[in-house]
């Protein structure tokens, strides 16, 4: 019952992001970071960017304060050097995210090869520690013992491939924060019922992060969440994974974005996922195919609804139905390794 208290940290990631956020809009209006809100009509240049940044502070507060309660008042094992390697590979994504912001809308942005280096250093945390178990149940092939290998090739390769992947399912307000906040409730509730309950609790304190974050990024958005956001919870979601071993899962929940890359590369990565704005505000594909799930969602919108109109926000609903029902699928194909 006493761990009750543990709740404190939840509730201070999401006080905090909530508190800064709004110093953060007015303050990066104030210096000229501001973006364009291409599903608007008149596609207005007032939206603050790089929210991401309350994010990674709400988090990392509400983490140090886990640590804290459990170190000065339950006086019980912290995991501590596991705790500290995922706050500074998440802190590292965040701050690669934040020059990525920078550098992506004034100067051109980051090339790949240099944006996937910098990841590599955020996986540094994790392969210095050893992180996950190496041995792994390979589909049709079965129990493989990567060894070595697992900390060098494949931390790095998993932090790597989450981190950039999330980042490409992004553009429409509420979008990001609302399917991080849907992620991570999900690899919450799967490492509480594999046992890696501390895992768990991180894991929500970064939805309450990203909820605190919503308030202020749904439609009509006031702030932008940037790369910053995007890189440092795609991190989280590859580091959770790792260290609650349940990779499998997580590669099975992360089905939207591997569609998602798929039909990114079918454009050779340069065709946009936005939709064409119409003068009554509502969305159409703007190319003869699909370059992304969001024009699929515009589709179907525009197929099923008695006024053939698609909407921003419908957009991002039908986004996160999806990716509630492939989780939902998840649990139920898992369902012999979840609940043990």
């Amino acid at each position: 019952m006493t761990e009750k208290i543990l709740f404190i940290s939840i509730l201070v990631s999401f006080l905090t992001t909530l508190l800064i956020l709004p110093v953060w809009i007015v303050r990066a209006k104030s210096i000229g970071l501001i973006w364009e809100d291409v599903h608007k009509i008149g596609r207005p240049k007032n939206v603050a960017g790089s929210g991401g940044l309350a994010v990674l502070m709400g988090f990392t507060l509400g983490v140090l304060s886990y640590i804290a309660i459990k170190t000065f008042f339950l006086f019980t094992d912290i995991t501590t050097i596991r705790i500290f390697a995922l706050i500074t590979t998440v802190l590292i994504a965040g701050v690669v995210g934040l020059v990525d912001d920078f550098l992506g809308w004034l100067q051109g942005g980051m090339s790949a090869k240099f944006r996937i280096l910098m990841m590599l250093f955020a996986a540094v945390p994790l392969m210095v520690i050893n992180a996950g178990a190496a041995h792994v149940n390979v589909p049709l092939i079965g129990l493989v013992d990567f060894g070595l290998y697992f900390s060098l090739i494949i931390v790095p390769l998993g932090i790597i491939a989450t981190s950039t992947t999330f980042n490409i399912l992004a553009g429409y307000n509420g979008l990001e924060a609302s399917q991080g906040i849907i992620f991570l409730s999900a690899m919450a509730f799967v490492t509480f019922m594999t046992g890696d309950t501390w895992l768990s609790l991180i894991a929500l304190c970064m939805v309450a992060c990203l909820c605190a974050f919503f308030i202020f990024n749904k439609n009509p958005a006031s702030v932008f969440p940037g790369d910053s956001l995007t890189y440092a919870v795609g991190a989280l979601i590859g580091v959770i994974a790792i260290l609650g071993n349940i990779e499998r899962v997580s590669i099975f929940f992360f089905i939207p974005y591997i569609l998602q890359v798929g039909l990114k590369t079918r454009g050779g990565l340069k065709k946009h996922s936005f939709g064409r704005l119409n003068e009554d505000g509502s969305l159409d594909v703007p190319y003869d195919k699909f370059y992304g799930l969001e024009h699929i969602a515009i589709a179907l919108l525009k197929k099923f609804k008695k006024n053939g109109k698609a909407y921003e926000r419908e957009v991002v609903w039908v986004i996160n139905c999806f990716q509630i029902v492939i989780i939902l699928i998840g649990l139920f194909l898992f369902r012999s390794y979840i609940f043990i």
